[in-house]
């Protein structure tokens, strides 16, 4: 997952008292609160460099958590975990409270885990459909392509997500940015995916292709569907989270939820890998500067 390009201004640090709990262990699968996903205790070394150190977090059902932190920091890594993509070399990943084994992106598929990269994954030269059910392709009884059949799906599904998207018929390179991160998002959901991975959604769109990703956002969260966003875009990480977890050298400094922090005060935390009521005044100074 690339994590090129930032929209982080220096930040004026202000006090908080928001803390991270101490993560319990995960409920059973009776338990009304169990996690969609339970990482814990996740470990991930290249060589002699810890990318991903001890790191526990939750994700339930209709919540996205925000993953920051600068290039380096463990957030991308972490997720290529969960994805299948780079196993961890310790810790536990539980699956609505039941512990999973996630070696390759095959087992996640099978716990609907989906993950939409930045890159979005789409063959430029054919249609919405083409690439809804690209390695997934529906057919006749006698084995041909049902391209009827995928152009139905593709309508129902984009109508549910983007009831103004006519474009089934042009190949995704004519399509803009917005219209194309629309046809990754349904491609996720559906093969019911039910804890999706989004890698930067927003990078390069303008700003109303980024209010129409949001908008797909909060209707996925609406329909309990569980998101792990990495972003370098402050303001994205501010509107659609509902908590933030901040990591740092692969660790994580602190889960918050929006409303009890600045954007001052997690750029602040992505920075120097502190949480604000750590920050010295000498610190705080050059901030600040």
């Amino acid at each position: 997952m690339t994590t090129e390009g930032t929209d982080m201004t220096q930040p004026e640090m202000a006090p908080s008292t928001a803390a991270a709990a101490p993560l319990p262990p995960p409920p059973g699968p009776a338990d009304q609160a169990t996690p969609l996903v339970a990482m814990r205790n996740i470990n991930i070394a290249f060589g002699g460099v810890h990318a991903v150190r001890d790191v526990s977090i939750d994700l339930f059902p209709g919540e996205l958590i925000g993953l920051v932190g600068h290039n380096g920091a463990g957030k991308s890594t972490l997720m290529r975990a969960l994805a299948g993509a780079h196993p961890a070399d310790s810790g536990e990943i539980f699956i609505n409270g039941e512990a999973v084994t996630i070696k390759n992106p095959r087992d996640a598929k099978r716990y609907a885990i989906e993950t939409i990269y930045q890159t979005l994954a789409l063959a430029e030269n054919i249609d919405a459909p083409g690439n809804m059910f690209l390695g997934r392709e529906l057919t006749t009884r006698i084995g041909t392509l049902d391209d009827s059949s995928m152009e139905s799906e593709t309508r129902k599904i984009m109508h549910r997500l983007n009831p103004n998207f006519r474009s089934f018929a042009q190949p995704v390179r004519n399509l803009s940015g917005g219209q194309r991160q629309a046809i990754a998002i349904a491609r996720a959901i559906y093969f019911n995916a039910k804890i999706l991975v989004m890698d930067e959604p927003t990078a390069a769109l303008g700003p109303s292709e980024t209010a129409q990703v949001h908008d797909l956002v909060r209707q996925l969260k609406s329909e309990g569907i569980g998101i792990f966003l990495v972003s370098h875009d402050i303001h994205d990480v501010f509107d659609l989270s509902d908590r933030i977890c901040v990591m740092y050298h692969g660790r994580v400094v602190d889960v918050v939820r929006p409303a009890d922090v600045t954007s001052d005060e997690v750029l602040g935390m992505i920075i120097l890998g502190k949480r604000p009521t750590e920050v010295t005044q000498e610190e705080l100074a050059v901030l600040r500067t």
